[in-house]
């Protein structure tokens, strides 16, 4: 065999080999998993997921994306952008009956796992004297970044508390992430904030450490009767317990609404069933990132936990588990 010729049979051997790479290449799933800003818990637990689901599940690769929150996130389910993502309870029943926020359809939206309980803050400062939701009156108050369910929750709350939601009349209001808001509570920008998310959420905790500021947490427990006349018993009472952020000297009362992990019905039952077996068997890799992931336990998988029509996916391998689906 002449020179020219075994290079030609070398680069042709070549050229096979990265054909067959691209062929695996391609054969790789890219899967978005829509999340929430990054000094909330989304963020973090989105990343977690990511990186469990792209080492355990061969062929797929998971990137946690940046969002505004809950109904951004089903937004991009709605247009297949994402094919997972994180989000409220109550902001995902609007998106399933196509109201509110989601006035120009319904987005057929399906619940892969119960994640964990959303706690409302309500955060403020003992520098601004506020001390009740009533306080709140005349004040420059942040509700969330558009497209949060911060901001859909945060309206429910100041309504049941008698604030007019429809003009905004009672209150200066701002439209600020979590991260963004601790900023400008710390620069006495805004007076208050907002925010749904679990314990504990990484902004709140440096508001809290930050020197010279004593945060502080108003009650929101006592309002959630009246939120649920209107929203069919969504919303539970909950506690944030002393400590949980520097300086916050005693527990906070708070309503409470779950998170769930959603896809859109049209996902693959199969596709379904490995995200949701991979993140249940794998968990204690998302509670070493954060100890929210700890809810992530079959107990709470269970339909009255999420309003939300269960992804057959799901279904298939909860009951697999025992669960009563």
């Amino acid at each position: 065999m002449t020179f020219r010729l075994k290079g030609l049979v070398a680069l042709l051997v070549a050229a096979g080999a990265l054909l067959a790479g691209g062929g695996l290449y391609a054969q790789q799933k890219a899967i978005s998993i829509a999340t929430g800003g990054t000094g909330g818990v989304y963020y973090p637990l989105g990343g977690a997921m990511a990186n469990v689901l792209s080492k355990y599940l061969p062929g797929i690769q998971a990137t946690a994306e940046v969002t505004g929150g809950s109904v951004d996130n089903l937004k991009l389910i709605g247009t297949n952008r994402a094919e997972v993502a994180l989000s409220m309870m109550d902001v995902a029943i609007d998106a399933n009956k196509g109201v509110d926020k989601f006035s120009a359809g319904k987005i057929p939206v399906r619940t892969l796992m119960v994640l964990y309980p959303n706690r409302m803050h309500v955060v403020t400062i003992e520098a601004t004297g506020i001390n009740t939701m009533a306080d709140l009156r005349g004040k420059r108050v942040s509700t969330g970044s558009p497209g949060s369910a911060t901001e859909v929750m945060a309206f429910r709350v100041l309504e049941a508390a008698g604030y007019d939601v429809a003009f905004f009349r009672d209150l200066r209001r701002e439209r600020l992430g979590v991260a963004e808001s601790v900023n400008a509570l710390k620069d006495r920008k805004i007076d208050a904030f907002f925010w749904v998310g679990g314990i504990p959420t990484a902004a709140v905790t440096d508001l809290g450490a930050t020197p010279g500021v004593k945060i502080k947490l108003l009650d929101t427990a006592d309002l959630v009767a009246t939120m649920n006349k209107k929203y069919n018993d969504l919303y539970s009472t909950g506690v944030i317990k002393a400590g949980a952020y520097p300086g916050q000297a005693k527990d906070n009362a708070v309503s409470v609404v779950w998170n769930i992990l959603v896809a859109n019905a049209a996902m693959p039952d199969d596709m379904a069933y490995n995200i949701v077996k991979t993140l249940m068997e794998k968990n204690p890799e998302l509670v070493a990132v954060h100890r929210e992931a700890a809810n992530f336990t079959l107990e709470n998988q269970v339909p009255a936990n999420s309003a939300i029509p269960w992804h057959p996916g799901a279904t298939r391998y909860f009951k697999e588990r025992g669960v009563k689906m």
